[in-house]
This record gives C-alpha cells, structure tokens and sequence, in this order.
C-alpha cells in the first residue's frame, strides 16, 4: 500500500547545484551539536519480544520526535518473514524530506516469522528527526532470533511466548487475512449479541417511542419504515464515527460525553417523553400541512428524516461503549488504513445491532393497541421509560446517589400511574398483572434503596478483598511510564477508567472483585487512568497507547514492554477475565 520512499540521486545529474546544496543541509543537521537533544537511543527506544512465529518491535517515541516510515527497513538472515501492517501515520511538511509520512509517540509492528533456523538474526533500520531542528543518522538494530519448530516451539520459545491473544486482536487478524462473506457473517451475529448489552438498552425506549407516538392509526408497513430509518441512522453514524475514532483516538469519544452534551442530550429526551404524556403535540403547523398535504397524501413527511437523525443521535451518545468486536474493526482501520473495508465491517456489526430493534418497531402495528384508552396508556408507559435515558445520561456525570433518588422518585411515579390505570380496567387477568408489575416494582425501588443507603455490615473477608481490588491512580503519561519501568519485577496493569463508560463499571463492580481474578491480580502491579475528563494529560494517554474505545485495559512485562497483543476491550467476565490474566502470567 505505502512504497519506500528513495533518495533521488540521479537528480544530481539534473540539478547538481541545488541538490548538493540540500545534501550539505542535511548533512550539517546531521553534525549539529546534541547538548539540547536525547541521545538517539532515550529519543527512540526500541524494544522487541519474540512469540513463537511472530517478531514484535516497538519504539517509544519522545515527545517533539518523530519516526520517518518510509526509512523503516527491514531484513534478515537465516529467517523469512512477511511484511507488517503498519498503523496510520501522519503526514507532515519534513524539513529536509518534505512531505512524509511520520510516526509519533509509540510504534509496534508485528512480523510474522517462518522457516526460523538457528543463529538467526533479524535486522532493522530506522532513522528520526527532532521537531527542533536535529536529524539522527540511520541506526540499525540486530535481533538474535529463536528457532521454533513444531516440536520444540513450547521449550524453546520466550517466557512471552504464551500471552494471551485477546479477541478483538483475534478478529482484527481474520479481517487483516481477508474479509470473506463468513467472516463479515460472524461480526453480523456478534452484533446481534451486542444488542442485549447495557451499551443499547438506552435505544429500546427511545425506539418504541417513536413508533408508539404515531398513533393507533399506525400501519405494520410504517411501523418497519420508520424502524429501518432509525436503524440506518444509528448504523451509518456507528460506522463514520467508528473511521473517526480509528483515526483520532478515544477523544473524540469523549467529546460526545461532555456535560454539556449530554445536559443537552437529556433536555431533548425529556422534550419527547412531555409529548408522549400528552403535554404538546410535536407537529408541524397547520398551515404548513395544508400545503404538504397537497403534495403527498402521507401525514408526516419529515418523520423518516426525523426518525434517522434519532438514530444518529442515539449512535453518537445513547451507547459509547466498546467492545470487543467494535474494537476489531477500529484496530483494523488503525492498522491497515483500509477505510472501505473497516466501514462495511462497522456497518454490517451495527447492523447486527440494530436487527433486535428492528423487529422490535416492526411489530408495533400488531403488538400496540389499535384505538382507546389502551393506546393513551401505551404511549405515557413509554414516555415513562423515555424519561429513563436521561438517567442513563447523566448517570455518567453525576454522583450514582442523585441519579438513584431521580430513578426511584420516576418508578414511584409510574407505579402511581399503574394502580390509576388498574382502577379504571374491567378485566379481572389486565387488572392482576399490572398489580403484579407494580408490586415488582415497589419491592425493586426498596431493595435499591436499602442497599445503597444501608448497606449490610462488611465481613473481614469482604472488606479484605474490596481494599485489594483498589488500583492506584495515576494522572500522567510521564507517572505512568514511571510506574510501570518500576514495577518490581511484576507484571503491570493499567485500567483506562471513563464515569461515561458503562462497562468500565462493570468490570470495577463485578470483575475485579472476584476472589478468582483477586488471585490472579495479587502479584500484579495494579494502575489506573481516570480519563473521564478528558484533559490534555488524558489524551497524551490515549493518544500515546492508541486507545481507541474504552474500556481498555493495558497490560506490561516486568521489563516494561507494551503486551498490546494481550490489551482487553470490552467487558469479560470473571472467570474469563482470570483465564486471561493466568496466561498472560505464565
């Protein structure tokens, strides 16, 4: 995809003049004095793990330094190896180069090995520049490689040479193999699973509000338009953002979780559910209707529109969660640089997403209430649950106190609601059941409450293990790279934390508290990264470690490599969790 760039000597035969003058340039950045500058070795410093049949090679890059990728070569002798995918760069005007393509902050390539005999050695070459003005000379790196043979490859591979593989690393390499229409039919299914994740719950009401606000005279046909419109909104967004992400980093992703935002975001949500109580009628003047009227028989022309700029709405801020197959595709736009396919992955895992909510707005013609009072308390029972996503919102800004009083104030409401409907009902079975939700419901709103606010006294056990699972916080790049080049001969690892990240909590509340994980856990140097808002610090984090979702969770060897084939995104559950940190540990 990228050719390697060649110095053009023949040019002196055209122009001897200038380019001997460009050449006496260079040459003198190349002799300036360094009393201002890192020796080449602190400005980029190389490191390389061998697993099995692959060579992984990184560069930590010092700030206002930069790697040149097209002076990035490769060899070796006794070995062969298949090119890497190389991670997006940045162009920039070079100096002396002019426009090429750079790398800054870290670089890790991944060479796939074969045929590795013995006494083999792998060579690299790289060059860089400081942003100041200094340009290093070419230096080469020899790496001593390990024979790996099917027979012998468990004895004689490195210490390193079981790290885990994490999932999106997994799929992000059968997208770098080749997408077939299986493996696009695989992310289609992981999105359909990804639809029952707290990271879509918020969709459900807004949906079915929607479809419920269109009235009795809804038809099953209109039902499955305005459904598919809502669908292609948050699909089509799900997949540009994802490209922008891929391209930008996590921040971008934590923009669209500013307090101001989300405020706004919630005021739109509460605007809807008024409407679905009745209070106003979102509609287009009369007038204006007369005139639309005239041209189309349809009654709500704008509404598809309306329906997909939902959609989109709800892509950007409804679910910021990523997992493990959204990471996937991300890894793979990062990498390859392939927009095309990393868009047709995202479209078609968002699809996948979006299929459960389908089905559900498509059946609204059948499952909702034809005319009455039925349909009245069809439409306030969801205005009720469309109240609920600002919670979700502002659960991310606000103290989990504040949000649970607002939650049971909104339950008590609508159990209130519920006995007034059960009172004016004839049918004795309509009647038990919403007595049955609304008792559900009381019991729900109690328990809640008396588990947060009276909480049972901790046993030594308990109290214990909630003190081990306490990370220690850390608010710099240059903290945490302190921290983990002096981990004490342990491994290290780093919890990217967001308050707007739903999974996040999960795993801070039902993962790492387990006393199978806290084994696993009790020899690790434990870090974390409150990202939440997204400071300058915070993105030289993000941007540094190319985050690309939360949540992340970083993991180092005890001499500080970064173990990216090992990183986790996207919820794991205990026990998976724990096989993962036990391999990694091996």
């Amino acid at each position: 995809m990228f050719k390697v760039f060649v110095l053009p000597f023949l040019l002196w035969f055209a122009l001897a003049g200038a380019a001997l003058a460009q050449q006496n340039s260079v040459l003198d950045s190349l002799l300036k004095p360094t009393d201002n500058f890192l020796p080449v070795d602190q400005a980029f410093e190389f490191d390389f793990i061998q697993q099995d049949n692959a060579l992984i090679i990184s560069w930590n890059i010092a700030d206002n330094y930069y790697l040149y990728k097209d002076k990035i070569k490769l060899g070796g002798i006794a070995v062969s190896f298949s090119h890497p995918s190389y991670p997006a760069s940045m162009q920039i005007e070079d100096e002396y180069f002019g426009v090429t393509d750079v790398y800054f902050h870290q670089l890790t390539l991944r060479i796939p090995l074969t045929d590795v005999s013995e006494d083999a050695v792998f060579k690299i070459q790289y060059m860089g520049c400081a942003e100041a003005g200094l340009c290093y000379p070419p230096v080469t790196k020899e790496v001593p490689l390990l024979s790996v043979t099917p027979t012998n490859a468990a004895s004689t591979s490195t210490p390193s040479s079981s790290l885990p593989v994490s999932s999106q690393n997994q799929l992000a390499e059968k997208l770098t193999a080749g997408a077939s229409i299986a493996t696009l039919a695989g992310f289609f299914l992981l999105g359909i699973g990804l639809a029952f994740t707290p990271c879509v719950f918020p969709m459900y009401p807004i949906l079915t509000s929607i479809i419920v606000g269109q009235g009795a005279g809804l038809s099953n046909k209109r039902a499955f338009t305005l459904s598919f419109s809502y669908v292609q909104g948050m699909a089509i967004t799900y997949s540009l953002l994802g490209l922008v992400i891929a391209s930008l980093g996590v921040k971008f992703q934590g923009y669209m979780q500013h307090p101001a935002v989300l405020i706004v975001a919630s005021i739109i949500f509460i605007v809807l559910a008024l409407s679905m109580f009745g209070a106003f009628n979102l509609s287009l003047p009369s007038s204006w209707q007369e005139k639309i009227s005239k041209v189309s028989n349809k009654q709500q022309g704008g509404s598809h529109k309306g329906t997909f700029v939902m959609g989109a709405l709800s892509g950007l801020i409804a679910s910021p969660c990523t997992t493990a197959p959204l990471s996937a595709a991300l890894l793979y736009v990062a990498q390859s640089g392939d927009l095309l396919l990393g868009a047709i992955t995202l479209y078609i895992l968002s699809l996948g997403m979006g299929l459960p909510l389908l089905l559900l707005g498509s059946s609204g013609g059948k499952l909702l209430p034809k005319a009455g009072n039925w349909m009245n308390a069809v439409k306030s029972t969801f205005g009720f649950l469309l109240l609920a996503v600002p919670l979700i919102l502002l659960d991310r800004m606000l103290p989990f106190s504040y949000v649970l009083a607002a939650g049971s104030l909104l339950a008590l409401a609508f159990v209130i609601y519920i006995y007034r409907v059960l009172f004016s009902l004839q049918n004795s079975s309509a009647k038990a059941i919403l007595l049955i939700i609304g008792q559900l419901l009381m019991v729900a709103i109690l328990y809640l409450n008396i588990q947060h606010w009276w909480p049972a006294p901790a046993t030594s056990t308990t109290a214990t293990q909630t003190q081990s699972t306490g990370f220690e916080l850390v608010t710099s790049l240059e903290q945490l790279q302190q921290k983990v080049a002096n981990s004490d001969g342990r491994y290290t690892m780093v919890d990217l934390y967001a308050d707007w990240c739903i999974a996040c909590k999960e795993f801070e509340h039902l993962t790492f508290p387990k006393p199978e994980v806290q084994a696993q856990m009790q020899n690790m140097q434990l870090l974390k990264v409150d990202v939440t808002k997204n400071t300058l610090k915070d993105q030289a984090v993000l941007e540094h470690y190319r985050v690309l979702g939360l949540p992340t969770l970083l993991f180092f060897s005890p001499d500080g490599t970064d173990l990216t084939q090992a990183r986790v995104t996207g919820f794991k559950n205990a026990s998976e969790f724990s096989a993962h940190l036990q391999q990694l540990q091996q």
